[in-house]
């Protein structure tokens, strides 16, 4: 059962030029899984939310692509809010934990990298199964 020690935030690799910055999340150091999805999230009203489920098997990378937002974390027992501003980190959840977006900044864009393809069969969208599921 995973929970919220397990989540953090992953350094990717920065290349800085004078004529801008790249960074590659291809062999990642640390990375658990190999990506078979990935998507993004944009023209996020910044009082609207998204995520709002857990996965029974997929885990995920997110960052913040451009401008900020948070994510809460839940693990059943315990909540953490990490705020995504940089390009060139990645939050790390593993399967079993709940997320929550928000707070999103104008413009922002949130990029997922998940283990998994999408498979409706493996989101839990209701909280308190979540919270069953965890006990």
């Amino acid at each position: 059962m995973s929970t919220l020690d397990d989540c953090r935030i992953i350094a990717l690799p920065r290349h800085r030029h004078e004529n801008g910055s790249l960074t590659e999340v291809e062999n990642i150091s640390g990375m658990p899984f190999a990506v078979k999805r990935v998507f993004y999230l944009y023209d996020v009203p910044g009082d609207s939310e998204r995520g709002g489920h857990s996965h029974h098997k997929a885990q995920e990378f997110i960052i913040s692509a451009s401008g900020a937002f948070d994510v809460v974390l839940d693990d059943g027992h315990n909540r953490r809010t990490f705020t995504l501003n940089r390009p060139y980190q990645a939050l790390y959840i593993p399967c079993g934990i709940w997320r929550e977006l928000n707070n999103f900044s104008s413009g922002s864009v949130c990029l997922v990298l998940t283990s998994e393809l999408y498979d409706e069969a493996d989101y839990v969208r209701d909280y308190s199964e979540f919270k069953r599921i965890k006990q």
